[in-house]
């Protein structure tokens, strides 16, 4: 339990650090990629992947604005699937447990970056004298060693003593405590595709949803047959507008 607690933590750590390369807050950071992972780490990839994807549909409707973020995915995808796995509790159990979580993490996520703008008038005054290793010191080593305390270190502390805090608690809890845990687990993933739905409310794209809705329900196609198909869909309008953009700059020529 102890390396896996370890590796599980690292993972933390490299997908919110500026190793991941820019593909940690875009990919690996979702909770579908985390939870995967996470599984793979402990054994039991298909209860990850699961748990993983019922906490990424509470987050669709997840947008980033000026650096302030509503939860923060790493604590809700890792520590949480991790958790749930462990504890042996229900994907939508794994959503009562993932949200709390996200809400620390957020204040995790602004302490890191108050802490990092400290680094950055640092390497304003490097960049003055004309030091570049300096400057390349400051925005490398410091940042992520802030990254490594406020993520590695909380994931390890989680993953290797919360389990038994987690079990402990749900032996105290009456059953229809549970049960109740389960039901609003249930609901929030319909919340998270409603945000998204608000999101992409609009005269172009509703139809969209409609027909995915009509070939899923009635036509039984999968999910990605559906995905794929107006992938092409997609493709081909994007084609069709570009061509009739560069007539219509012909024409005005």
């Amino acid at each position: 339990m102890l390396l896996q607690a370890i590796l599980i933590s690292l993972w933390a750590f490299f997908i919110t650090s500026t190793f991941a390369a820019g593909i940690g807050f875009f990919v690996l950071m979702k909770p579908l990629v985390s939870g995967t992972v996470v599984g793979l780490i402990l054994g039991d990839v298909q209860t990850g992947m699961m748990i993983g994807a019922t906490i990424n549909l509470i987050n669709l409707g997840y947008i980033s604005v000026g650096g302030a973020v509503p939860t923060d995915l790493t604590f809700a995808g890792v520590i949480g699937t991790a958790l749930a796995i462990l504890s042996g509790v229900s994907p939508e159990v794994a959503l009562t447990l993932a949200i709390p979580l996200g809400m620390i993490g957020t204040a995790a996520w602004f302490t890191r970056m108050t802490a990092d703008s400290f680094f950055v008038h640092k390497a304003e005054k490097y960049a003055a004298e004309g030091n570049v290793k300096g400057v390349a010191f400051m925005n490398l080593v410091p940042g992520q060693v802030i990254v490594f305390l406020f993520y590695a270190i909380p994931t390890f502390l989680a993953v290797y003593f919360g389990p038994s805090a987690v079990e402990g608690i749900l032996k105290f809890l009456p059953w229809w405590a549970i049960q109740a845990l389960m039901v609003v687990g249930g609901m929030l993933p319909a919340l998270g595709i409603a945000i998204l739905l608000k999101y992409m409310a609009s005269k172009t794209l509703t139809p969209f949803f409609f027909i995915g809705f009509f070939l899923a329900t009635y036509m039984e196609l999968d999910v990605i047959a559906i995905a794929v198909l107006f992938g092409c869909v997609g493709y081909l309008s994007m084609n069709v507008n570009m061509g009739e953009s560069d007539e219509a700059r012909k024409e005005a020529a």
